[in-house]
């Protein structure tokens, strides 16, 4: 599904990432972990267009992608979350996650002047789509919420449901139980477990191991900015080389 092939980003000569190269495959939760300012948030952002990569190729589905918008990343069906809340705080539950559908809602002006038939049809059928995304998460009965009343276990599944709604090729999620609590925390499993039954190409970032190692089908870690070990949870967590770059720190925090 996604390749990445030595792909690289620097900050003033700086080097956050150094020729990373692994794949995702299809239909499969690859989980990207390492300690902080390994380059995890700064690899999904060149990913999908926020950042541009210094040097390397990002392939989707073999068609490069590297030198993309973000916008034109989105068209191509990839969706993501992001570490910090990105949610319109004055829009309702729903129409925030309506802003997941923006790249099925077309952009002609006139068209939306005139309000024809097939116009307020297409309407229609996305908001169904929005609605049955909040049933999924269990947020229908505050569909008409302003999202900023939210409690904020609320709002991180405010932010999965905006993120599925398009029905992504591959969805990328940026440490999506970071600040919840144990129960708050196995509500979002549940929901990743589903999704990754269904068939999901998901690339999780995430500090919380024992979701990793529940969850992911193959685990790549980064540490400073390089990448360290890829394979499967099992063979990650006996590599010598993450339990002293990551896993060995994790204990007191994981």
């Amino acid at each position: 599904m996604l390749h990445l092939d030595g792909v690289s980003k620097q900050f003033g000569g700086l080097p956050a990432l150094s020729e990373v190269s692994f794949s995702v495959p299809r239909g499969q939760l690859t989980a990207l972990i390492g300690p902080n300012g390994a380059g995890k948030s700064t690899l999904i952002n060149c990913i999908t267009g926020v950042l541009q990569p210094t040097s390397g190729a990002v392939r989707l589905e073999g068609e490069e992608i590297t030198s993309l918008p973000s916008h034109a990343i989105a068209r191509c069906g990839v969706a993501r979350t992001f570490q910090n809340l990105k949610l319109f705080e004055r829009l309702t539950v729903l129409d925030n996650v309506l802003t997941g559908l923006t790249v099925e809602g077309g952009n002609s002006m006139m068209m939306a002047m005139l309000r024809l038939p097939y116009l307020r049809h297409r309407e229609r059928r996305l908001k169904l789509r929005a609605l049955e995304a909040l049933d999924h998460f269990g947020l229908s009965d505050k569909a008409q919420w302003p999202a900023s009343v939210m409690a904020y276990g609320d709002k991180k599944r405010l932010e999965l449901a905006r993120a599925t709604v398009s029905q992504p090729q591959l969805l990328l999620l940026d440490e999506p139980v970071a600040g919840l609590n144990a129960t708050e925390t196995e509500a979002v499993a549940c929901q990743l477990r589903r999704l990754r039954r269904a068939g999901q190409t998901l690339l999780l970032v995430e500090h919380d191991m024992e979701l990793v190692m529940k969850l992911a089908d193959q685990v790549v870690v980064l540490d400073s900015g390089c990448v360290i070990a890829c394979g499967t949870p099992d063979e990650v967590q006996c590599n010598p080389r993450v339990l002293e770059a990551y896993l060995g720190r994790m204990d007191a925090t994981a």
